[in-house]
């Protein structure tokens, strides 16, 4: 064995973490930038309001959340009522009834909900919908039709982006409602006489910065997973086309940014 093959080997491995470590500089630049035109696209009305583009984006939000919004009420009622009994018959067998409610509310009101909602709508709407766009992206290619990328992003991108960020708010913010009830019924049963009581409770827990943080948390969510599926469909391959990427990656990609906002969230919510 020659006494340099250790040192080539080491060369060739750092070499190659440096092509990586590149490549995923350029893959995340992308997806920043490309996201970044959306957002101002969505922030300027007029560039949807009238015509093809603001039908577009009517039928988007439509898709993005009609089909999907009984499945996760369902879901997230299931979800909620299983959590909610656990919590409230373990405080009560250990005697700490009075602290089910805040627990409850902060962990799944606060936090796991609009977790969950967002990854639904990522997974049943907002990623096939990148898909789609990069198969529209690569037809185009393969058929030699040149568009300017901006008619790309008004017309293909834009209007699905605004779609899965409105699902994200609309069914995080009555999956939280459904949850509030539930909470309700489950401490105090078929009675109006604790609701004075439980909206007190519930209001103290939702202080000035804790409802600013779950805004700005949800909102994030939101725009996470309408921008940066949809950013990393225009990206091209090592070969300058459109090939299907993989789902596994791109869905890795966009938990991690929002696991990132989770993470922030809880910094300030509980340091």
């Amino acid at each position: 064995m020659s006494p340099l093959r250790p040192i080539a080997d080491l060369h060739a491995a750092i070499a190659r973490w440096g092509h990586q470590a590149v490549d995923a500089w350029v893959a995340w630049w992308t997806v920043i930038l490309t996201g970044a035109k959306i957002i101002v696209l969505a922030l300027t009305p007029s560039s949807y309001s009238k015509g093809a583009h603001r039908y577009a984006v009517l039928r988007s939000i439509y898709e993005s959340t009609a089909p999907l919004m009984v499945w996760l009420l369902v879901l997230s009622s299931l979800l909620s009522q299983v959590l909610i009994r656990i919590v409230v018959t373990t405080a009560q067998s250990y005697g700490l009834s009075e602290f089910a409610l805040a627990v409850l509310v902060r962990t799944l009101v606060l936090e796991l909900i609009p977790l969950y909602a967002a990854l639904f709508v990522a997974v049943r709407y907002a990623m096939p919908a990148a898909q789609n766009v990069r198969r529209i992206l690569r037809h185009e290619h393969q058929s030699g039709v040149r568009r300017h990328p901006q008619d790309h992003l008004r017309a293909e991108m834009l209007p699905r982006a605004i779609g899965a960020m409105f699902s994200v708010l609309l069914t995080a913010a009555l999956s939280c409602l459904l949850a509030l009830v539930l909470t309700y019924l489950n401490v105090y049963g078929f009675i109006p006489w604790g609701l004075p009581g439980y909206t007190e409770r519930v209001g103290a827990i939702f202080t000035p910065a804790v409802s600013l943080i779950f805004i700005l948390k949800t909102a994030f969510f939101a725009m996470a997973v309408a921008f940066v599926p949809m950013a990393a469909s225009a990206q091209r391959d090592a070969n300058g086309g459109f090939a299907r990427r993989n789902e596994i990656s791109e869905f890795a990609r966009l938990l991690s940014v929002i696991l990132m906002i989770e993470v922030v969230s809880l910094i300030g919510n509980y340091y």
